[in-house]
Parts: C-alpha cells; structure tokens; sequence
C-alpha cells in the first residue's frame, strides 16, 4: 500500500471510530429503549439530526401511478395512539403472548471476531457463548427486546430494536451526505426490488430499466411480469461502463427500442452478480455523474458488499489484510453509491441472506423520506 493510500484508510478509519462513538454517546444518553408490542417507530428516532446536510431532491416524476394512488395504512397510523394512559384498543386484533407455546429460546453463538466453526463448537469453547430470550424479559427488566414482543404483531417497517440497528448500522457504514434519509425492513432483496420496480414503474407505460450486460436472472424475473424492458450496458472487470451508458441514453430512440427513455438504473456495485466484478469508487462516481445527467434514479443492490475481498498483488498472491477493528474493516471497503448519494437518488437494498443465514430473508432498504417508507407510497407534497 503506498503512502496516499495508507494515509487515506487511516482518514477513513479515523471517520469511522468519530462516528462510531457518537452512535455510543447517543445509545447512553437515549437510555433504555422502551418499545413493547407492535410499537411503531422510525430512524429519525435513531439517528443523528443531519444539521448542515440538504435534503433530497423531489423525484414525483419518478414515481408510478400506483405509488401516487396509495394511502397511508390507517393500522399503522393508529398505532401511534396506543400509548395513551388508560386507552385499551382492540383495532390492531393483537392476541394475549399467554398463548404462545414457546417460554424460551437458547442459542449458542460465537464471540465476534471470532467466528470459525472449528474453534467454537467446543462446549467449554472461550470464542462462543450461549445466549437465551425468555418471553417476559422486558416486563423482569433483563432485556428490551423477548419472545412475547417478537411472536406477535409487528409494523411492517420492523420492529424499533432492530430499526434503531440498522440505522446506525447505515449511518456508519454509509452516512448518506442528505439529511432526511431513512430505513425500512423488508423480507429479503428480491421482494425489496420487486416493490420497488412497482413504485418506479407503471404497466403498460412501455417502461424500461437499464442494467449491466449481464445481471442477475431473478431481477430480470422480476421485471418481465411488470412489462418493464431491460436493457443492459457493457461492462468491463470492473463493471458497468459509464461511457457506454452516456451514450446508450444520449442516443436513444424510443421507436427503435420500443420503450421509453429509461429513468432507473437497476446494478450490483460488488461482487456482481453473476460476472463478480465490483466497481471501484472512480468508477461509481463516473456511474452517478451519469444518472445526474440523464435524471436516472439508482437502484443500489448490495447484498454481497460485507463480503468484499482484498486486493490481489502478482500472481494470486493476497494483499496483506488491515487490522480486524470496526473502523479499519469499513474503512477498507469500497464505499457504496448511498455515501456519494448528494441528491437523494439512490435506494439502496440490504441483506442478511450473504452475511449471516440466508434462510433469515431480512433485509432492508434506505432511501430519502419522500418514500413514505411505512406504506411505500409518496408523502403528501
């Protein structure tokens, strides 16, 4: 690694410990978190206040006719009444947690950094734990989180233990530079894109998406049954080519593609699937710099960016890896298009399926508030 380049990881490591203590301060002087059944919240509750970052740019033209025709979902928006002294509401038909036939649940997990199987299957093993949730652990004040909240009803946004988690998560690991950014929980990356493409899309409208050349079969999947048209652009070992996509989108000719001028772009920044290449930061601002031009909203899907692997010098001899710490681990990555997102153009879909257990199918997104990201739908203007 030459000097600019180690001067840098230390900046960026350095970016990372400031941020990371900040969400520490915030956690102690919150206290503890009080969020029982169904309870409804949101990141602006979780995160910094973004004072001197500008908001997202407005991207009405962007959305479909049946984003536009959506309501806010009166459940949820009653949920925020629940709370009131003496108020005993029937309306969300939650059911007694007495009725639930689980008491407790026992897992025997590892001890971060240390998650190699071998070493930890051991039962006197020092590198993993065991770890349990009782049902009635927030009543007995050994937990904010128990089975009788997590086997009920929930919000569709998730519930706020793991809200607050992954907004912290996102603005350590992003910190998006807008400030009336926002996250929601979604079950797994292909429904998150599916929901999208019918947000951004209409049937019938002769819409179209723009991909890399090759991309992921069940992303096409998701398109053809919305009658979207998918059109790819070249790509080289690191991905899609900016230029070639200027000058798909400069050129275009709507009766000879027999589709609209594209207005998204759907890509797979890291480890693409299925070529694996990962676009460098050079190149993601020359993407964006692109989708600036041409009005184009990005659909970031990273599921695999955690796993991002160092670089390779000579012949297939490994890079020497960084130290293990939080902050010199993010700080070695490349950073995603939602951290040079300064117009709020970006949604960016998360996963767990690549990091912890694919069979979990939870993920999320974020994207800027004019996603009214309880319902999907656009805030009112």
């Amino acid at each position: 690694m030459d000097h600019s380049a180690a001067q840098s990881a230390c900046t960026g490591a350095s970016e990372k410990r400031r941020l990371l203590n900040e969400i520490y301060e915030r956690r102690a002087k919150a206290g503890k978190l009080v969020a029982g059944v169904a309870a409804k919240s949101n990141s602006d509750l979780f995160k910094a206040t973004g004072a001197g970052k500008p908001k997202a740019k407005r991207y009405d033209s962007h959305f479909s006719s049946e984003c536009k025709s959506r309501l806010p979902c009166v459940l949820q928006q009653t949920a925020g009444y629940l709370k009131t002294p003496g108020l005993i509401s029937l309306g969300g038909g939650l059911p007694s947690s007495e009725y639930f036939p689980f008491y407790e649940c026992t897992l025997r997990v590892p001890k971060p950094p240390h998650f190699s199987e071998k070493d930890a299957l051991s039962p006197d093993s020092p590198t993993a734990q065991t770890v349990s949730i009782g049902k009635y652990d927030v009543n007995n004040d050994l937990s904010e989180y128990d089975l009788s909240i997590a086997l009920n009803y929930g919000q569709s946004t998730g519930s706020p233990q793991m809200t607050r988690f992954i907004t912290e998560h996102t603005e350590l690991v992003s910190n998006p530079p807008y400030a009336d950014w926002k996250v929601c929980l979604t079950v797994g990356n292909t429904s998150a894109l599916e929901q999208t493409v019918r947000m951004l899309c209409d049937r019938g409208r002769n819409d179209s998406i723009l991909t890399e050349e090759y991309t992921f079969s069940s992303a096409l999947e998701t398109f053809a049954p919305q009658g979207i048209k998918a059109f790819g652009i070249k790509m080289d070992e690191e991905g899609l080519l900016p230029k070639s996509m200027d000058a798909v989108l400069s050129s275009w000719d709507e009766k000879v593609r027999g589709a609209r001028k594209p207005h998204l772009l759907y890509t797979v920044p890291s480890g693409q699937n299925p070529t694996g290449a990962t676009q460098s930061l050079k190149r993601r601002r020359e993407i964006y710099a692109v989708c600036q031009k041409h009005d184009i909203y990005v659909i970031e899907d990273e599921p695999y960016y955690f796993i991002q692997m160092p670089h390779f010098e000579g012949k297939g001899t490994p890079a020497q890896k960084s130290s293990e710490d939080i902050e010199s681990f993010l700080a070695g990555l490349v950073p995603s298009y939602l951290s040079l997102d300064v117009d709020g153009r970006v949604l960016r879909m998360d996963s767990f399926s690549k990091v912890l257990m694919p069979g979990s199918r939870l993920g999320w997104i974020t994207a800027s508030a004019q996603w009214d990201l309880t319902t999907h739908a656009l805030e009112a203007a």
